[in-house]
């Protein structure tokens, strides 16, 4: 028989710096029994709250609120910064755990993953128990909880390891579904946002029952191809986790909380840069290549809105990440709303890149297809690339020695 366990750190990154300070820094209070959070730099505005402790969310503090929010709930709060070098370490550690029991682990992000174990019951007995030994085995080795969730399918294993928290098991097996699951609202249901959730609702859709009993007809004319992919999932498909499997990059991305609400477009160009450097300098030193850019907006209000564009080069430049980045803004802000966050993200990540210098480009810049890129006038379309790509390598190793600050690019001075 084949089972499935979803495997989720619970309150990951609160729990990681609790291990982190008690076990290697000698600190004997537990951050996961106190009013604390990790967050950011709450002087700066940048803060918001990546994870909380159970007495924190007692003062009703919510993941990805400003810090200073949480603050007024809680004035004793302890605030902790984020450490992703820890994170990382114990991430690691958590899945050499699971790749004892299974050659197939996928990582579906840091702090979770779905194990695959077929035909183990002569091996490890009823599938449940050991689900229960799992977790108190990363419990006592790691010195932090997980949740895990026990199916036949991939999407019902991360349903179930959700249903109650923390340092819980649960099952979610086809048999149980129509009893555990369709009585649910249907922002369960894996990748269902609060905007799908919005427009199920329109449609009279508001339990998972409601979503499987839907005509898909109504579905598909309404809701599109996601619409049609929810349905097909509730009657039965299950999702393919291959895409993430070993803790596959599948994007690179920054957001900053500007220091105040921004309204001028040279305020927004300079945060632009800051971030798409820091995207750029990720992907050369993971040596690939974006072939699609994104641009998220928070505005003063709370309200978020966000775009995409596809590149027909892929790239790790900055300067090009930048200029898309520029180009999405513009195409999303009117220049007057104030902006509080602004993301910049890449994704569809390759390790190797192509470049499509089109007749027209060669036009433009005064150069014959038929010719070396030999300049008549003007500039290169692939000479500007490559001065542009030494230029981002000599900072990136100028960094790399002497840190991020020591050098700046002349928008950012």
């Amino acid at each position: 028989m084949r089972y499935v366990f979803h495997i989720d750190v619970n309150s990951a990154y609160l729990s990681w710096s609790a291990v982190y300070r008690i076990r290697e820094l000698g600190e004997k209070e537990d951050l996961r029994d106190i009013p604390s959070i990790i967050g950011g730099d709450e002087e700066s505005r940048r803060g918001i709250v990546l994870a909380k402790s159970v007495p924190a969310k007692k003062y009703g503090i919510e993941t990805a609120e400003p810090v200073a929010s949480a603050r007024r709930k809680c004035p004793g709060l302890i605030v902790v910064p984020s450490d992703f070098q820890v994170y990382k370490r114990y991430s690691a550690a958590f899945l050499d755990i699971l790749k004892k029991y299974s050659g197939e682990v996928y990582q579906y992000s840091i702090d979770e993953a779905w194990v695959v174990l077929d035909g183990c019951e002569e091996i490890y007995g009823d599938i449940v128990r050991f689900a229960y030994k799992l977790k108190d085995e990363i419990r006592d080795t790691l010195g932090f909880t997980v949740n895990i969730g026990v199916s036949t399918r991939f999407d019902l294993a991360k349903i179930a390891g959700d249903f109650e928290k923390p340092d819980k098991v649960h099952t979610l097996f086809e048999e149980e579904v129509e009893r555990k699951l369709w009585p649910l609202p249907v922002d369960v249901i894996l990748y269902v946002g609060k905007k799908m959730a919005a427009s199920l609702r329109n449609l009279g859709i508001v339990t998972v029952k409601d979503l499987y009993d839907a005509d898909y007809e109504i579905i598909s004319r309404n809701l599109g191809k996601f619409g049609i992919s929810l349905w097909e999932n509730v009657h039965g498909k299950d999702i393919d986790p291959s895409g993430y499997h070993d803790g596959e990059q599948k994007g690179y991305g920054h957001s900053t909380t500007t220091a105040s609400n921004t309204t001028d477009w040279e305020t927004a160009k300079e945060v632009l840069m800051g971030l798409s450097d820091r995207v750029g300098a990720r992907l050369r030193a993971d040596k690939v290549y974006a072939s699609c850019v994104s641009v998220s907006v928070r505005y003063d209000d709370f309200d978020h809105i966000g775009k995409q564009m596809m590149i027909d080069n892929p790239t790790n430049s900055t300067s090009v990440i930048f200029d898309k980045a520029c180009e999405l803004l513009a195409s999303i802000w009117d220049g007057v709303r104030p902006i509080r966050q602004l993301g910049v993200r890449t994704t569809k990540i390759a390790d190797e890149k192509y470049e499509q210098l089109s007749l027209f480009d060669a036009v433009l810049n005064g150069t014959d297809e038929s010719e070396s890129c030999v300049p008549k006038s003007g500039g290169c379309v692939k000479t500007d690339m490559d001065k542009m790509a030494k230029a981002d390598k000599a900072m990136d190793e100028l960094r790399l020695k002497l840190g991020r600050d020591i050098v700046k690019r002349g928008n950012q001075l």
